[in-house]
């Protein structure tokens, strides 16, 4: 008789993270996962020893993919590409954008937790600056660029409002050239 399938380490922490996308931190519960998952919960604890492990490994995943496999997707190219590419990778980030939204709002109750999307945000902000930098040789002007184009990329989630006979769509494209001009 073959041994039984144990679920993941990694199946855990991508559910985790929908969990904490959908409902916050608090919605991150090992008997809720397990449900959803359709295993017992003692899988759980071959992999972790507590939830507060899991929520670090999802804390890792969440940085990972939101910056050394986004910076790896944009590389090749001109700075000016990597931009780019950059933007495009953002514009298709819907399920890594609701992720960072939520770890945004836990940040606010969580020190440690403000602490890692501080570094995560300034390892953002080290690549735009960089980018940026390939074709603007005014220190200000690289700031300013890069400020804007992580600002558009956080808040095009919250605004609401409407752009006169051009869609949301259009406009971001209008803001991705004038950022590369």
């Amino acid at each position: 008789m073959a041994p039984p399938l144990r679920t993941p380490r990694s199946t855990w922490v991508e559910e985790g993270l929908r969990a904490l996308a959908a409902g916050g931190p608090d919605a991150v519960r090992v008997d809720a996962l397990a449900k959803t998952l359709g295993v017992t919960r003692g899988g759980f604890y071959w992999h972790f020893d507590d939830r507060g492990a899991l929520l670090a490994a999802m804390l890792d995943a969440w940085e990972q993919q939101a910056v050394d496999n986004a910076i790896a997707l944009a590389e090749g190219g001109d700075a000016r590409g990597r931009l780019r590419q950059l933007f495009r990778l953002a514009s298709d980030s819907g399920d890594l954008l609701t992720i960072d939204l939520a770890v945004r709002d836990w940040a606010r109750r969580d020190p440690a937790v403000a602490e890692r999307l501080r570094r995560v945000d300034n390892r953002r902000m080290d690549y735009l600056r960089a980018q940026f930098a390939g074709f603007c040789a005014d220190e200000e002007e690289v700031e300013v660029r890069s400020m804007l184009a992580f600002s558009v990329w956080i808040a095009d989630h919250f605004v609401a409002a409407d752009h006169g006979t051009r869609t949301r769509a259009q406009v971001l494209s209008l803001a991705v050239r004038r950022l590369l001009a």
